[in-house]
């Protein structure tokens, strides 16, 4: 049940560090703030520069006029791998609806994207998303070196980033019908690395703290939510919390929002660090192969548990 309260996460100002080269003191600072929010709530709510509202609400405006093409033109966005192309019309999820780009940093990504969508392309669009990408892209690989940092796993920082590949997804939630469940996206924690979220002008995003409460993310154009996801806590070997969220559609308005996820590239064992096991940590996790790992949740293998890296590969209780 939703208890109708806002949580208060904690917001980092990374403009501070806007200028490539930020000052030790103001980093370190930051980077305190991160890895208490990372360990306390799983999350935080970032300030990022370069993210105009103007950039936003040209994105957004994209946005509808994609999820307003045919179906037939928005299936065309299909991705080798589950879950990163056209999603829609889909009984588990009515309400739901997403587009997706892999590694939209690269902009020639992105333009076969528009191209795809519009046969003339929309140079406009693409040069948005490339930009919000990319701002998105540097805010991850900052959260990263913290963390890393934090840890003193500074020195693994670019081979561990380098594991890492990225899909930017576009979503539309439809307002329910009469009668109909006001459920977006069903309670889960993300199985891949990190994630990034922006909601625009409607709510939704709830997340579970300890008691099983539920509680609301207050709505703010200026503030990305900055998610830790499963894989990120088996290489940490549970050093962190993973927060478990959904989103639910109370207003009677359709609501668009945006997400960059960092996920494990194709191929890769996924493993704990040696560097985190030891007497107080024992190992939690076996290795895993996180496409192997996608396929068992597809199947439903997740059953009950709440955690779903948790059940495919844990050794701990």
């Amino acid at each position: 049940m939703a208890s109708g309260e806002y949580i208060q996460l904690p917001v980092i100002d990374f403009s501070l560090l806007n200028d490539g080269n930020p000052d030790t003191r103001v980093w370190d600072s930051v980077k305190t703030e991160v890895f208490q929010a990372l360990q306390e709530y799983g999350c935080f709510q970032a300030i990022v520069s370069g993210v105009s509202l103007e950039l936003q609400n040209s994105v957004y405006d994209a946005m509808k006029e994609l999820f307003d093409l045919p179906f037939e033109t928005k299936s065309k966005n299909i991705a080798s791998r589950m879950f990163h192309g056209f999603i829609g019309n889909t009984p588990i999820l009515p309400l739901y609806e997403s587009l997706g780009i892999d590694e939209p940093y690269m902009k020639k990504q992105v333009e076969n994207f528009t191209n795809l969508m519009w046969p003339r392309g929309n140079d406009q669009v693409c040069e948005d998303i490339h930009l919000y990408s990319n701002k998105l892209f540097e805010l991850d690989a900052m959260v990263m070196k913290m963390v890393f940092e934090s840890l003193d796993l500074g020195p693994y920082f670019n081979e561990y980033m380098e594991l890492k590949c990225y899909t930017l997804k576009l979503m539309k939630y439809r307002v329910p019908k009469q009668n109909e469940s006001d459920l977006g996206l069903h309670a889960h924690a993300d199985s891949g690395i990190m994630t990034i979220l922006h909601q625009n002008d409607v709510e939704g995003l709830e997340i579970q703290m300890k008691g099983d409460k539920w509680f609301k993310v207050k709505l703010s154009p200026h503030l990305f939510t900055v998610m830790v996801a499963e894989t990120l806590n088996v290489w940490l070997n549970r050093r962190l919390h993973v927060p478990y969220h959904r989103v639910l559609i109370r207003e009677n308005k359709t609501r668009f929002s945006l997400g960059l996820f960092a996920l494990p590239k194709v191929g890769k064992l996924m493993k704990t660090m040696e560097e985190m096991v030891d007497e107080e940590h024992p190992l939690s996790f076996k290795s895993f192969d996180y496409d192997e790992f996608i396929k068992f949740l597809f199947r439903g293998g997740q059953g009950k548990e709440k955690y779903a890296v948790k059940a495919y590969c844990s050794i701990l209780n």
